[in-house]
Formats: C-alpha cells, structure tokens, sequence
C-alpha cells in the first residue's frame, strides 16, 4: 500500500519538474491549481513580478454559497473554473499557461481547466 507520504513526494516531484518548464509572463500569465479532499484553489499569477492577479476557490466567499455540499467534487470545480475565468477576463486575461501543480490531468482538474476554456480562457 503506497503512503500519503509517498503520493506527496511524488506529486512534488512531478510540480518541480512542471515549473522548471512553465512560467507566467505578464503577457500570458499562470492559472495554477491546488486541490485538497475537501477544496478547490485556482490562481491566476504573473511570476515575472510576483504577484497574483486573481485567486478563487471553493472556500471563498463568493462561491461558498454556491458549492455547499459540492466543494471537493467535480461541480465545485466547474464553479472555481467559471469564476477564475470570468475574473481574469475582468482584468483583460484572455491568454494563460495552465499549471497543473503536480496533480494528474485528471477529475476535478480537468472539470476546472475546461470550464476555463468554456468561459474565456485560452490556454
């Protein structure tokens, strides 16, 4: 049976490997994901400069009250995908580079990254 600490050390593993090849320009900056059992975090990040542009996630505010009791599934992410696009296109963000974090293009990862591309995200 493979540990919780081993799946971590391998997740990292593959995040290191990803980053060493992806970076977020203020041109076309970074969409990352992060998921635990229970949320959802996506981002949108300029690494030139350091910052995050916009961030939302199952525990915020603005969709706690939609994702209650579908926060760590597939609808909660086709909620986080929708808003992550619709902020990022506030900001005049058509364009990213997905950032997976290391998580398998997978489930509730890919649930987010198409509903980026539904909503206005190209990537």
């Amino acid at each position: 049976m493979i540990s919780s600490k081993d799946k971590r050390a391998a997740r990292l593993k593959r995040k290191k490997r990803v980053r060493n090849k992806i970076k977020g320009t203020p041109e076309r900056p970074r969409l990352t994901v992060f998921k635990t059992a229970r949320y959802l975090y996506a981002q949108i990040i300029d690494d030139t400069a350091g910052r995050t542009l916009a961030a939302t996630s199952t525990a915020s505010r603005d969709l706690k009250s939609k994702a209650a009791g579908v926060s760590g599934n597939i609808k909660g992410a086709l909620l986080v995908g929708e808003s992550i696009a619709k902020k990022g296109t506030a900001l005049g963000i058509k364009k990213v580079v997905f950032d997976r974090n290391g998580f398998l293009y997978h489930g509730r990862v890919k649930a987010l990254a198409d509903a980026a591309r539904e909503n206005g995200l190209e990537f």
